[in-house]
């Protein structure tokens, strides 16, 4: 049998014929390729390799290693009919399995299902039908996703309450008279043959009809392999249901347990009803999001007002926002000035103020003036937009602590069905031996009282809580496990310009070398030529001081740059160095007398920038960065949470001691390089030789230069303000540059773990007292079947009580 195929890559990165070479060569160079054609003007690579000995991963990972990528997709898709935990990962399984499918993620808290796959191997629509086989319904989510999923959602929680109704009129009447007729209270009338008959006649509808979906789920659930929630309460229900219609044909006798039965299923369609209600608002926080959004925008289109639907609104328009209007899309202000109330994004209480060439973030509120201003991004690409998929990721994805409910879950159902019919042989050999009634009954009880769903709903109804919770106060965090983890931590590493500082330095002092006879504005103005231009937040102080100060800049030649030291280059026939005392030291150039007033700046928190013409010390310029108004409560609140805190800076000794005794952090690494700062942070991780235990250790900085620290911390946080929030590569996003977030962030995640830890507890200590106490006999069908019903509801409404806490 041949096990040759033939697939078609979208590739991408390839802009000439040496590219389309490249990725025909390396993707041969794989064991069991056979042809690799690669076309340019399709940028498609179409591949016949034997299925044998590679798959499609080993195809992307080659393109990749190359230098190119392959395009992909992806969809997001609601599914109904999951029954619990075990349905959302076995179709997970299914989704994996699918040539072209890469990654799927299946959430039983959301019912959504998130996959990532090749376009040009397999479509949307064969991805609906592969779900759909596998015994599920799948939706779309669309450009009105958030209107079809809440449609969805409802038309959900109205099935259950409808069915749960019938259930009640059914069974009611017939729970009862069953009680009556068994404490005598109804006469030998009710003994009599037609009675079974009517009880079985009012039982029936409720067995099939409102218990209809557990046969149909425990049918699908068995047909693939696997065995979830719905085969427990089949098997359980149609024990008793089935026992009672032979007890009343006649041919045996004994007692019926018709509305055993049907109290059953009544129980727990009211528990998944109550599931539902509860699920729903566990998402609160994406509708609140989500509401936030402006329904229409006012865009000037040929110079005239119109009122349009915010889809409407294109890149590039002009809009109009009048004073308590949310402004509709992401933009830059053109005219006008006012405030803008964006707590609702950042979680920072205080207006921002706006004006010409400032940034406008969507669903803010406009507090005071008129602006004009124009759309640069719209639809997906809004901050709004970003925030709401960095929350719907998160809540997604699965936290490390739920492997180990993975891995029981996997096994639960099947060991539950083996300690029933245990319970079923040591009651009628052993227990009461030859009385089948009891056996029975107490094998219907083990079978009704096991509850994987509330195992299943313990971490991510928290995780979904919880990240919902942090959006609301300005806290992003992009996985499930930063969320965990970020509550182990027990170290904070702080950086100091722009997290500690405000990022803003200013010329504080100009001193110059008497022996050189040059002017404050003359060093000024040629330190001022040199940095022109620069990045760096110390070079653009100067650049403004001197511009502030109406100096003439020249263009600078041979302008060299060494990362940590400063700059050099040649200004009107001078050579001309502005940096610090290691790059003196490293050329040899003498200080003299400026020594003592480098060491006198640097006492008082103040950088001292070195400025040197043609190889001789010429004077100083002295840069100071104001510590944020928050900084010092910030790092007192992380000392109440037990928390050691240290403060990561480029700046030389003095200076970061002088800032870091007015925050009051305890250690200081001080004349670290960017490129040192990972190493600093891989040196704090490494357990001590006192404790043994290594630290855990967030790192918080503004995403962009501390990007290889923040990624060799166990929890990044990057401080972000404005619109690029949702794009900072860190786990953790603080979209407020207030630094109290840290601790906020923290806390918040302690309680979560604090409650998934609860969920986990209640979930497992619930079914390992229980099922033994009704293998005993000591449980009720009927109460085990309310118990079961109301576990999951306890899990959920346990994780809805994170909504309350003030963080």
């Amino acid at each position: 049998m041949s096990n040759t195929k033939q697939l078609t890559l979208p590739i991408t990165g390839m802009t000439c014929a040496n590219c389309v070479a490249t990725v025909e060569r390396n993707l041969k160079k794989l064991d069991g390729v056979n042809t690799a054609i690669v076309n340019l003007s399709s940028e498609r690579a179409t591949v016949d390799f034997d299925s044998a000995k590679l798959g499609l991963p080993d195809m992307i990972a080659r393109v990749n290693r190359a230098g190119y990528g392959v395009a992909t997709g992806e969809a997001d898709l609601v599914i109904k009919r999951l029954s619990d935990d075990n349905d959302a990962r076995r179709l997970e399984k299914a989704l994996v399995k699918l040539e072209g499918v890469l990654d799927a993620q299946v959430s039983f808290t959301t019912e959504k299902a998130r996959v990532k796959y090749v376009p040009t191997i397999i479509t949307q629509a064969e991805l609906r039908r592969a779900v759909l086989s596998a015994g599920f319904e799948a939706m779309e989510l669309g450009g009105e996703a958030e209107d079809a999923e809440a449609k969805a959602r409802e038309h959900e929680i109205n099935e259950q309450h409808r069915l749960f109704i019938i259930g009640l009129v059914f069974t009611v009447p017939l729970f009862i008279f069953s009680m009556l007729r068994d404490f005598g209270l109804l006469g030998m009338w009710s003994h009599a043959e037609w009675v079974h008959y009517a009880m079985w006649l009012v039982a029936t509808p409720v067995q099939f009809y409102v218990g209809g979906q557990y046969y149909v789920g425990a049918y699908k659930s068995l047909r693939n392999g696997s065995a979830n929630m719905d085969v427990l309460i089949a098997m359980g229900t149609s024990v008793a249901y089935f026992y009672s219609i032979i007890i009343t044909l006649g041919l045996i006798s004994g007692h019926v347990y018709f509305e055993t039965s049907a109290v059953i299923i009544t129980l727990i369609r009211l528990g998944k009803f109550l599931e539902a209600r509860a699920k729903g608002r566990t998402s609160e926080a994406i509708k609140k999001l989500m509401g936030l959004r402006a329904k229409t925008a006012r865009v000037i289109r040929l110079d005239v007002e119109v009122d349009l639907p915010i889809d409407d609104v294109r890149v590039g328009d002009m809009l109009l926002v009048k004073p308590g209007e949310t402004i509709p899309v992401d933009g830059v202000v053109v005219e006008g000035r006012s405030t803008i109330d964006e707590s609702m994004l950042t979680g920072e209480s205080l207006p921002v103020e706006k004006k010409q060439g400032d940034p406008v973030i969507g669903a803010t509120l406009n507090k005071l003036g008129l602006l004009k201003f124009e759309a640069t991004k719209v639809g997906k690409e809004t901050a709004l937009a970003q925030i709401v998929k960095l929350v719907e990721d998160a809540q997604g994805s699965k936290a490390p602590i739920q492997k180990l409910v993975d891995q029981v879950s996997g096994i639960f159902v099947p060991v539950v069905i083996g300690i029933a019919l245990a319970t079923f042989a040591g009651w009628y050999f052993i227990g009461d031996p030859g009385d089948f009634q009891r056996a029975l009954i107490n094998m219907v009880a083990v079978l009704v009282i096991a509850c994987p769903c509330a195992m299943g709903l313990a971490t991510p109804t928290a995780i979904m809580v919880g990240s919902g919770k942090g959006a609301e106060i300005g806290i992003l965090f992009r996985n499930s496990e930063a969320l965990e983890r970020a509550g182990k931590v027990n170290v904070v590493i702080l950086d100091k310009t722009g997290t500690i500082t405000k990022g803003q330095p200013t010329v504080t002092d100009i001193i110059t070398n008497h022996q050189l006879q040059i002017t404050n504005d003359e060093l000024l103005r040629l330190a001022a030529s040199v940095e022109k231009g620069s990045e760096h937040p110390l070079g653009e102080s100067i650049w403004a001081e001197a511009t502030t100060r109406g100096l003439k800049l020249v263009e600078p030649t041979g302008f060299k740059a060494e990362a940590g030291h400063g700059v050099q280059a040649d200004v009107e026939g001078r050579s001309v160095i502005v940096g610090n005392v290691r790059m003196f030291q490293a050329r040899g150039i003498q200080l003299g007398n400026l020594e003592s007033e480098v060491v006198r700046l640097q006492s008082e928190a103040k950088t001292a920038m070195l400025v040197a013409i043609d190889n001789v010390a010429a004077g100083i310029i002295a840069v100071a960065d104001t510590i944020k108004d928050n900084s010092k409560d910030a790092i007192a609140e992380l000392h109440k949470m037990n928390l050691k805190v240290v403060m990561i800076t480029g700046d030389n000794q003095k200076t970061a001691e002088a800032i870091a005794k007015q925050v009051g952090v305890d250690h200081v690494l001080a004349e670290v390089l960017p490129e040192g700062k990972s190493s600093e942070v891989k040196k704090l991780q490494t357990p001590n030789l006192e404790s043994r235990i290594p630290n855990v250790i967030a790192m918080v900085g503004d995403g962009v230069n501390d990007a290889p620290a923040l990624a060799q911390a166990d929890v990044g946080l990057a401080i972000g303000t404005g619109t690029d929030v949702a794009m900072a590569a860190a786990p953790v996003t603080l979209m407020s540059g207030d630094l109290r977030g840290v601790a906020r962030a923290i806390n918040l995640s302690r309680k979560t773990l604090s409650t998934i830890k609860q969920n986990l507890f209640w979930a497992f200590f619930y079914n390992v007292v229980l099922i033994p106490a009704a293998a005993l006999g000591y449980l009720n069908p009927m109460l085990a079947a309310g118990a079961m019903a109301f576990s999951s509801v306890f899990v959920v409404s346990n994780s809805l009580r994170l909504r309350r806490q003030k963080i």
